[in-house]
């Protein structure tokens, strides 16, 4: 295979994979994970798959990939996860769920998409180009405080409130409609470079963030993913920026052991309900010969949960 997703390996390690097992890809991509995993199934295992981009649902590697029996390619975003599983009839049954966030290379590597600001292209950024406004709509018409604050939580952008205001000006004067339109006007204003970083790369991400929904849809997948593995089932999550790791640390850590309303006091054994997964290990990050290959798994983290 000439394309391997970020840790593939400690990904497939970590899911525990069983030949009759039920798995699912939560982020298709170019299938590198999804492969992985029918490698090491029998006859009787099940993987079902999901993108919300179409383009992946449509590639030649997936339409390969659905001529084996065991696999089903769904075209949906993670919200959507549970419904699905419950069309299936795999509720309570999955063994294993992958969720590996963030952009792929081929949405990166087509300026089309939008979603580069190394490469010109039509200002879009939607992970599915059918659905929601794209990046360039949102921002003709976002209100100056809402962009900032986005700017400022989604990319932890230090000189949000300088960005959104030349963006504002600008627009006032002329649309801003490609990916290089908004990744000059974004160099010109940022006073200070961060080493190894282009200025506009936070301003991307949160811009991005923002039109796909993408945190409300981990904090979606994860609720589900809970509730649809079976006892022992595993959930590995691979993030790429603090903001994901963050959801993602909070959420095993909330669903392991006792929860409760700390407004009673004192505790009653009623008040008290148990998470319903464990921690697994602590967190893990790509390997040096790994990130040498691959840059972008430099600031990968997987962690990994178990349903009790």
């Amino acid at each position: 295979m000439e394309h391997l997703p970020v840790m593939f390996a400690e990904a497939l390690q970590q899911l525990a994979i069983k030949k009759d097992g039920i798995y699912l890809d939560c982020t298709f991509g170019r299938g590198g994970h999804s492969q992985g995993i029918l490698d090491l199934l029998g006859s009787s295992g099940r993987l079902l798959a999901f993108d919300r981009d179409l383009d992946a649902i449509d590639s030649d590697y997936a339409q390969a990939m659905l001529k084996d029996e065991r696999f089903k390619l769904k075209h949906s975003c993670f919200s959507e996860l549970e419904n699905i599983v419950v069309s299936e009839g795999l509720a309570g049954k999955v063994d294993g769920i992958l969720v590996d966030l963030g952009v792929s290379s081929p949405q990166l590597d087509n300026p089309e998409r939008g979603f580069s600001f190394l490469r010109d292209g039509p200002l879009d950024m939607r992970m599915d180009g059918n659905s929601g406004i794209s990046a360039e709509q949102w921002l003709a018409n976002v209100e100056e405080p809402v962009l900032v604050k986005v700017l400022f939580e989604y990319g932890e952008e230090r000189f949000a409130r300088r960005i959104a205001h030349a963006i504002v000006e600008k627009r006032a004067e002329s649309a801003i409609t490609t990916t290089r339109q908004l990744a000059e006007l974004i160099e010109d204003v940022v006073p200070v470079r961060e080493k190894h970083k282009h200025p506009a790369t936070r301003s991307f991400q949160a811009i991005r963030i923002e039109i796909n929904r993408e945190l409300d849809e981990l904090k979606d997948v994860l609720q589900q993913s809970a509730r649809v593995l079976k006892p022992g089932g595993r959930l590995v999550v691979i993030s790429f920026h603090s903001l994901e790791d963050r959801i993602v640390k909070r959420f095993i850590r909330d669903e392991s052991g006792a929860k409760y309303n700390p407004g009673k006091l004192p505790i009653k054994e009623v008040d008290i309900t148990k998470g319903v997964l464990k921690k697994i290990g602590k967190a893990l990050k790509a390997g040096k010969s790994e990130i040498s290959q691959n840059p972008r798994a430099r600031s990968a983290v997987m962690r990994v949960a178990e349903r009790v």
